[in-house]
């Protein structure tokens, strides 16, 4: 996925409350005019195994890509004349660190929705039509002035509810986002466990979201398949497998 938005958006708050001036692309690179995104998807029967060593280490390679491309479309821009820099995917060290201060030094999740990837859901991360929340965003701030992406109006949300109620850390509020924040406290201290036993990060409040066409492509319509007490099947036992492996 690739969007485009102009530093002027985050000046124009589309709703509130809203993110701080010191979080804006502006402020952290002055000369930054646009700010491109890039967004990588998750493989979804991959992610169904979440927490396992499978997903955790789909979720580093991701990482890595995004990282790699966002550095040289960056340089590619600046090489052009548009002096550019990437922005890593993750604003901090770990997870550790984030039991002490729960916030990066920019948000990729906004800049993707001020670039029209997508609209906010009650699990407070974007939604995108063709990949659900199941998608991982890098930036790149630069000088460039080019043309922005029309932000998305249509609300992807289902308010289906599935990620509150299968929140294994209980950090998810019914109300929409932005009301309904996430209990960061409590969401980084069940990921500090999970990486403790080599498994993080948790993945359930993307896993069980019904949006995106990659449920379609995989068979995977009916969400309902994540609820526990459903009953064994062929889907579940695999799970369970991959999740007996790999961890402390």
């Amino acid at each position: 996925m690739l969007g485009v938005a102009s530093v002027d958006r985050w000046a124009n708050p589309p709703f509130e409350p809203w993110i701080p001036e010191e979080f804006w692309p502006q402020s952290i690179y002055p000369e930054a005019k646009s700010v491109v995104v890039i967004g990588l998807p998750i493989s979804l029967p991959v992610l169904e195994t979440s927490p396992s060593i499978w997903y955790r280490e789909l979720y580093r390679t991701v990482n890595i890509l995004l990282d790699q491309y966002t550095y040289r479309l960056s340089n590619l821009l600046s090489e052009k004349g548009y002096p550019s820099v990437f922005v890593p995917r993750d604003g901090y060290a770990d997870v550790k660190t984030l039991l002490k201060n729960p916030v990066a030094f920019f948000s990729h999740r906004h800049a993707a929705y001020l670039a029209g990837l997508g609209s906010f859901g009650v699990n407070n991360v974007l939604l995108t039509t063709k990949f659900g929340p199941r998608v991982r965003f890098g930036s790149i701030f630069t000088a460039a002035e080019l043309p922005s992406d029309p932000v998305m109006k249509e609300e992807l949300c289902t308010r289906c509810m599935r990620c509150v109620r299968m929140c294994p850390a209980h950090a998810l509020d019914e109300r929409d986002y932005p009301e309904g924040l996430t209990d960061k406290s409590a969401c980084a201290a069940h990921s500090a466990e999970l990486n403790r036993r080599g498994i993080s990060p948790c993945g359930v409040c993307i896993k069980v979201c019904p949006v995106g066409e990659d449920r379609e492509l995989y068979g995977r319509m009916d969400a309902s398949i994540y609820a526990k007490g459903e009953g064994a099947s062929a889907l579940q036992r695999a799970w369970e497998h991959v999740q007996s492996y790999g961890v402390l």
